[in-house]
């Protein structure tokens, strides 16, 4: 949740404003009108600084970034943290074919297109990882440096599923999310009880407060909002990856990746297989954190982004 040290004004949408006088940053709440969606997103930082998109997972949306934003803004980085298509204020298109990895990661580049920025540094968590290790093998000129939090390079995940029953228990849920609505009306019912557990239940205690439960009752509430965060793993079982050989899928840009040991979700082995695919890619695995390591490390997390991103520089667009 927000530390002490911030408050919460409420000024024409969302403005995130600090106590210290020393961080002259805040954080704004801001719409991109793409060419086939509109997407929300929540921004920090002075304008012309070096651009970071963050990409949350399932089932959050950008708030699983605000404590990383605003010391990243205060070391002068253009912060955006997205609601990534299908979650909370953005678009949710109701086919499972609009939520195809190729597709997601095209929001991502149609973003930077839209705001006339050639060059950025990306961290994605969990799903948005997955989007960020297509964005970086894909297109590697548009990113200076990636972040990957406790989600593998999709060709490791995609050969473990195939090799390790221990990985394929792990994954139940995401075959469970195969079926047609029933996936939906077990999240939602009895004020979103599942989901609410799947977060407590697979974190530590206290790790998630009431305020940030009910705010992510609210977004999975917005009409929609269920079906297509679903829809997200259909679209990645029904259609696969995108086709590319091994090859097309390595990545060149220097990669980070950080991983709590104790993700119930998924394998820590697969971490340091990742690097398999990278040309310069670094493993950092933190003992007794979870899945959700933005939670619960989230001044270290924000500490070893500003590092990496630091070490590699560009000129501002």
């Amino acid at each position: 949740m927000i530390s002490d040290d911030l408050r919460l004004d409420v000024i024409f949408g969302w403005i995130y404003q600090p106590r210290k006088k020393n961080l002259n940053t805040h954080f704004d709440e801001v719409f991109f009108d793409l060419s086939d969606i509109r997407l929300h997103a929540v921004t920090a930082g002075p304008k012309d600084g070096e651009v970071v998109v963050l990409l949350h997972g399932f089932p959050e949306f950008w708030r699983s970034w605000q404590t990383q934003m605003m010391p990243l803004a205060a070391a002068g980085y253009r912060v955006i943290a997205l609601d990534q298509r299908g979650y909370n204020l953005s678009d949710k298109p109701t086919e499972v074919i609009d939520y195809r990895l190729d597709k997601l990661a095209g929001d991502v580049i149609a973003l930077l297109d839209h705001i006339g920025v050639e060059r950025a540094h990306i961290a994605g968590h969990d799903f948005g990882a997955s989007v960020a290790w297509l964005l970086i093998s894909c297109y590697p000129t548009r990113f200076s440096s990636a972040v990957i939090l406790n989600v593998p390079h999709p060709r490791i995940l995609q050969r473990k599923l195939k090799t390790s029953k221990q990985q394929r228990r792990k994954s139940w849920y995401m075959f469970f999310f195969q079926l047609p609505f029933l996936p939906e009306f077990w999240l939602r019912r009895k004020n979103f009880r599942a989901a609410v557990h799947l977060l407590v239940a697979s974190s530590r205690n206290g790790t998630f407060t009431d305020s940030d439960l009910n705010a992510y009752r609210q977004a999975w509430s917005r009409p929609g909002a269920l079906h297509a965060m679903i829809n997200w793993y259909r679209a990645g079982i029904r259609f696969g990856l995108p086709r590319r050989t091994n090859a097309e899928w390595r990545v060149a840009i220097p990669t980070l990746i950080i991983w709590g040991e104790e993700d119930i979700f998924l394998l820590p082995e697969m971490a340091h297989e990742s690097l398999e695919f990278c040309d310069d890619g670094k493993c950092l695995l933190l003992p007794g954190v979870s899945h959700w390591i933005t939670h619960e490390e989230p001044d270290r997390v924000a500490a070893e982004l500003i590092a990496h991103f630091k070490r590699y520089q560009f000129s501002p667009n």
